[in-house]
């Protein structure tokens, strides 16, 4: 068995799992300190990668497109500190980080795992009951109901009509989004339709505004999660406003295109792939592969 204790967390491989317990320590992002112990099984890795550094380095796991609710309803919008799948590594443990990935390496060798996409998810959503948000709001999901309750920053228009109750069976999207820069983020509920004819989250009485003032907004993603995994054909649910539908003759990993995307948010998605193939998550062939694909998509 294949074991790394740090201060941020603690992670041990048998062979067939990798098991993530995030550290308790002040300072560990509260998404990760929320979600809690992870159990990733060979099969939904792509990879690993020990990134060294002069502070020591960081390990990261590259989970298979797919395969994780979480990862799923994030997107690619979590940063290193908010990563259920990354361990800060401290200078005196790079060896034994060295020797922790050449163990998973070797298995995903040994048991030839493929690394494209999946068809389902291979790990489970957050425990139910959770909750999250920040903002104007918190939502919590018990497995059948969002519950949105607002406090005393909401709009009135928001605020005027009371708590909401969605059953989880009038959902047909959930759509999170952090804070980024000026720019508020939101956890938003869709009911049909496209999430495009939406009211601003600030008016919407099914998404939580949140302004980024504090990491605990991050948590909303957990509730999109659980959300996410229990939708209609959640193995292929998307965090878009749209069931999505196979392309006649497409392979089962393959799914339909979201919908149109603004321009700045298919720029930052740009810059964020070439932070992953600079960080080593995403090889050259990877990376050419997703930036063609946002391209298409200006």
């Amino acid at each position: 068995m294949a074991e790394i204790i740090q201060r941020d967390g603690t992670w041990t491989f048998d062979g067939e799992t990798v098991r993530i317990v995030p550290g308790r320590a002040k300072g560990i992002h509260p998404l990760r300190q929320e979600l809690g112990e992870r159990a990733v099984p060979l099969r939904a890795l792509a990879g690993i990668a020990f990134e060294p550094d002069r502070r020591g380095g960081r390990l990261r796991l590259r989970l298979r497109d797919g395969a994780c609710p979480v990862l799923r309803a994030a997107d690619g919008r979590l940063g290193d500190a908010a990563d259920p799948y990354q361990l800060a590594v401290e200078k005196d443990r790079s060896g034994v980080a060295e020797y922790f990935a050449e163990e998973v390496r070797g298995a995903l060798l040994i048991e030839q795992v493929p690394t494209g996409p999946v068809d389902g998810f291979l790990l489970p959503g957050p425990a139910v009951p959770v909750a999250g948000g920040g903002g104007d709001g918190t939502a919590s999901f018990d497995g059948e109901t969002i519950r949105l309750t607002w406090n005393w920053k909401a709009r009135e228009a928001k605020s005027s009509g009371g708590p909401v109750a969605l059953p989880v069976s009038e959902v047909t999207g959930v759509h999170w989004l952090p804070a980024i820069g000026l720019e508020n983020g939101h956890l938003r509920f869709v009911r049909g339709g496209d999430r495009a004819s939406a009211p601003a989250a600030e008016f919407d009485p099914y998404a939580l505004d949140l302004w980024g003032l504090s990491k605990k907004e991050y948590t909303a993603v957990l509730v999109a999660a659980a959300v996410l995994i229990r939708l209609p054909d959640a193995a292929e649910a998307r965090t878009g406003a749209q069931p999505v539908a196979k392309a006649a003759g497409a392979r089962p990993a393959e799914i339909a295109p979201p919908p149109a995307e603004d321009h700045d948010a298919l720029l930052r998605r740009l810059r964020e792939l070439g932070e992953l193939r600079q960080a080593g998550i995403l090889t050259d062939e990877e990376f050419a592969a997703a930036k063609q694909a946002v391209l298409k998509r200006l």
